[in-house]
């Protein structure tokens, strides 16, 4: 598995400390991207958060989520949250270390009090002396919050006095990518009040439950609240892995609401075949929502999920993507109508390249809101797409001219010297290999299905295979 070092660096440590009329929250910021360029330490908002108990147990809940690994876990490697302003809102991001558990933190506009939020993406720091401060916070004084250096720290403070170096590992990177197209997938499927909400979350089994060791677990709703399954039926949304809802304990007294979503409903009445599939969960806060979006399984991290896939395999989808990216002005709610307007492409063209820019950490997706969000993750998110395994084999075999078509049919011969079959029936295409066999499409094409499509789209896809591959394929 390949991986990195991430280094990030502080003017200082993020503090709450005491003030006069109350505390104050100084979040320090990294280097980040903002509307006029990268800068070391951008500062997005000064103000009040309307409901500080609440907004620090989302963020203790986020910072849970970037310093845990849920599956077999070891010892913690916890990149800090990101954190973004879309200009009315402010969004904290986490990923898990297993790579199976997405969190976000939107603190709205109703939940800020006072000052501009502004535009742009960077890490912020979440040490261990601010957690447990923040866990202490036990009244609703007023709390000022504050996100990037004070305006006499930018002016006269000269190199970072804090610097992390954690691992970044490219199955990290793709997770964080797949976690956002999988979600863009979701319908909402359940919404409990804060009564039921408690009584469902405090009733999960913990570690070593069913659906930890023993394959994925089903809720279903049932009234004004959800019961378990052992199987899919109409409505049911997959829980695997129940303790890595854990988080969302650290908000539950605060919580008006649980909100439950699932991947679109089929014709037979469920949202993913009885393998399991991934979810979020919604926690609706004052001002605020926490959510957590779960992989498949507790054991199957979102980066071998596949979903990204088809869209980096094309030529058009990576040029509209980069026309796209242009139009981006750090939106809190991407309009495909608007963009495909402004651009002169299709909607589907655009939804297909939001996906890649997905794929590089350039959009995020709101599933309370059904729309894609524009922010730039500091992370080399393109390394993701250059080191997908799948993608990379896929690109080679079409390299080599291993990849004939015959009609609706298409032959790949592998490495090893097998020939693998390659059919396209209404636009899906399956393969006789061992791959398909098991996962059916429920993890995205295989490399075999992957190559006919490049070769299917035309030479360039083969020119690009050839120019990308540099050995190594798996």
């Amino acid at each position: 598995m390949t991986r990195s070092l991430q280094a990030v660096a502080y003017r200082r440590p993020s503090v709450l400390e005491l003030a006069a009329g109350g505390r104050r929250l100084g979040l320090e910021t990294s280097r980040g991207a903002t509307p006029s360029g990268v800068q070391d330490h951008p500062r997005f908002f000064t103000g009040f958060l309307t409901s500080p108990q609440a907004a620090a147990a989302g963020l203790l809940a986020v910072a849970d989520v970037a310093a845990a690994r849920y599956y077999r876990p070891r010892l913690r490697a916890s990149l800090d949250p990101v954190v973004t302003g879309n200009g009315d809102r402010l969004r904290f991001e986490s990923f898990s270390g297993c790579a199976g558990v997405y969190a976000r933190l939107d603190v709205l506009r109703s939940g800020l009090d006072g000052g501009e939020v502004g535009h742009g993406t960077t890490n912020v720091d979440v040490n261990n002396p601010l957690r447990e401060a923040l866990s202490r916070i036990g009244s609703d004084d007023p709390l000022h919050l504050r996100v990037g250096p004070e305006e006499l720290a930018v002016t006269t403070l000269d190199g970072p006095v804090v610097e992390k170096k954690v691992p970044l590992p490219d199955r990290w990177l793709r997770g964080f990518a797949e976690a956002q197209v999988i979600a863009a997938g979701f319908d909402p499927r359940a919404e409990l009040p804060a009564a039921e909400a408690v009584r469902f979350l405090r009733s999960l089994p913990r570690g070593g439950s069913r659906g930890t060791a023993g394959g994925p677990g089903w809720v279903v709703p049932a009234g004004r609240g959800l019961r378990p399954t052992t199987r899919p039926a109409p409505g049911a949304v997959c829980l695997p892995g129940p303790d890595r809802l854990a988080a969302l304990q650290r908000v539950l007294r605060h919580a008006t609401a649980l909100r439950v979503y699932g991947p679109a409903v089929t014709a037979a009445g469920t949202g993913a075949g009885s393998g399991g599939g991934a979810s979020a969960w919604e926690a609706v806060l004052p001002g605020m929502r926490l959510t957590l979006t779960l992989s498949p399984d507790a054991s199957r991290g979102f980066s071998g999920e596949g979903g990204v896939l088809e869209a980096l395999a094309t030529d058009e989808a990576a040029e509209d993507a980069e026309l796209i990216a242009v139009l981006l002005a750090w939106e809190p709610r991407v309009d495909v109508a608007d963009l495909a307007a402004s651009s002169g492409l299709t909607p589907e063209r655009v939804r297909a390249a939001l996906v890649r820019l997905g794929t590089s950490g350039r959009v995020g997706y709101d599933t309370a809101e059904a729309a894609y969000f524009h922010r730039e993750l500091p992370y080399d998110g393109e390394r993701a797409e250059r080191h997908n395994p799948r993608l990379r084999a896929a690109r080679a075999l079409a390299a080599a001219g291993a990849v004939a078509l015959d009609g609706p049919l298409g032959t790949v011969t592998a490495e090893d010297g097998h020939v693998h079959r390659v059919r396209e029936e209404a636009g899906a295409l399956s393969c006789s290999c061992l791959w398909w066999a098991r996962y059916r499409g429920g993890r995205g094409p295989c490399k075999h299905a992957l190559a006919v499509r490049m070769v299917r789209r035309g030479g360039t896809a083969v020119e690009q295979g050839r120019a990308r591959v540099d050995g190594g394929v798996r």
